[in-house]
């Protein structure tokens, strides 16, 4: 962070609330590259099939904990937003004043959640590119393009690390071992009768420690160009990619991917023609889980939305390292009584946690969480993504990811739905396959 941006810092407990000047350029030359050109490893990043956003420097930030993390952030964007002059003639979702964000899990998370607004902003969708440049208005008045391009050069000039081969990479054990989860697993299913509940996702961690410091552009660029489907991810040292959509909000619409029921595809014979149609499309434990994962989603989703379209079969999703069941699910935001309908964040907060990274029913599931796991996840499977001036956005579910915890250490993270019939040393082996992006991104495979 600049010495400029650290007095623009709130937290939970301080209302600094600066005022703010956000102004969006067309950026008509831009490459088509752009977005994979601009990552960086001090960059914010949302990006997916070439499009998205990334962000440079901080013009302010919140950090927030507990059960009001996401209420106290929406509060304060709020008032950033009322207090905020904003120049924006693109007016599409990402453009103009935006936010990073990342949130932790659990409300009993040590792990400080931000909302991060950027002094540059670099923008794509499709053939549509554009610049922001926020911060105090009197350092921005008489912005023209070509100071803004300026800014931005200068900004990717500054926010990488020197170029070197990357280091040698060693996985070690993280807050739970792998006979500690197996352990977990046994548990959870000796219990699921009793304490009422149908479904537990239990996760495990793992440190990938370099001999170099890492490099966190490089592994952005691996997972943009080897995940180009799922949306790649970085927050403050959080960095993935996840094939989950927690929400995304467009005009008043909420859109979300649901994944739940998982196949590895180094099993043997896992690629051969209709196996995952076999193993996954045809198999009632599958189904099952996928099925709870729906429900959770849609019971969150009714109250709010209203003409909601659910598919009545998901569709199996193909990924590099493993296959999944997948459902897309839509529905129109209800308006309150003055006319506003819900933010990208108001409703990734409202859909947070689903069945899929949690449990059925996700109350009780919880509670039996922090008993079992035995960790503190912090930001792994809470939402991240970013929200703009007029409450659109996209909040993916963190997910096939890591948490860089110093230069050359990272801890990864992965979680498997536990039903009744799971077999242990299977879910194992499957938090081993979901934790395959990201060590092939760190060159640790």
């Amino acid at each position: 962070m600049s010495a400029d941006s650290t007095a623009l810092t709130a937290s939970a407990h301080q209302s600094t609330t600066p005022a703010l000047t956000s102004v969006t350029f067309d950026f008509k030359d831009a490459a088509q590259s752009l977005i994979s050109d601009s990552l960086r490893h001090h960059a914010m990043v949302w990006t997916r099939n070439g499009n998205g956003l990334v962000g440079f420097g901080v013009a302010a930030q919140i950090h927030t904990q507990g059960e009001e993390r996401f209420a106290q952030a929406r509060q304060w964007f709020a008032q950033i937003i009322e207090l905020a002059q904003i120049t924006d003639p693109i007016a599409r979702p990402g453009s103009g004043l935006v936010a990073f964000g990342s949130f932790a899990f659990s409300f009993t998370s040590t792990f400080a959640s931000r909302l991060i607004i950027p002094e540059v902003v670099l923008g794509k969708d499709g053939d549509q590119a554009w610049i922001t440049i926020t911060g105090p208005a009197a350092k921005l008045a008489g912005l023209q393009f070509a100071d803004a391009l300026r800014m931005a050069e200068a900004k990717l000039a500054s926010s990488g690390i020197p170029a070197q081969e990357p280091g040698e990479i060693e996985l070690t054990t993280g807050q739970l071992t792998a006979g500690s989860y197996l352990e977990a697993v046994t548990a959870a299913l000796g219990q699921f009768e009793a304490r009422g509940i149908s479904k537990l996702v239990l996760a495990r961690d793992i440190l990938a420690r370099s001999t170099k410091p890492i490099d966190l552009a490089s592994v952005l660029r691996t997972l943009t160009e080897q995940y180009e489907n799922c949306w790649t991810y970085a927050v403050d040292g959080l960095v993935g990619a996840t094939p989950e959509m927690l929400v995304r909000v467009t005009n008043g619409l909420a859109e979300a991917r649901v994944l739940a029921g998982t196949l590895d595809r180094a099993t043997e014979g896992a690629d051969a023609s209709g196996y995952a149609q076999e193993k996954l499309f045809e198999d009632p434990k599958q189904r099952h889980e996928h099925q709870l994962a729906i429900d959770s989603l849609t019971e969150s989703l009714n109250p709010i939305s209203h003409g909601m379209l659910s598919p009545d079969q998901p569709f199996i999703l193909q990924l590099p390292n493993v296959w999944h069941l997948a459902s897309d699910v839509r529905a129109e935001l209800r308006a309150d009584a003055d006319g506003q309908v819900p933010s990208a964040l108001a409703v990734a907060e409202i859909f947070h946690p689903t069945a899929a990274v949690c449990g059925t029913p996700t109350k009780p599931a919880g509670v039996m969480l922090r008993e079992l796991e035995g960790m503190d996840r912090g930001p792994y499977a809470g939402p991240v993504g970013w929200v703009d001036s007029r409450g659109d956005g996209e909040f993916g579910i963190a997910l096939r990811g890591g948490m860089l915890e110093a230069e050359n250490l990272m801890r990864l993270y992965a979680g498997c739905g536990i039903v009744p019939g799971s077999e242990p040393e299977a879910e194992l082996a499957e938090s081993w396959a979901k934790m395959r992006p990201m060590r092939q991104a760190l060159r640790a495979e």
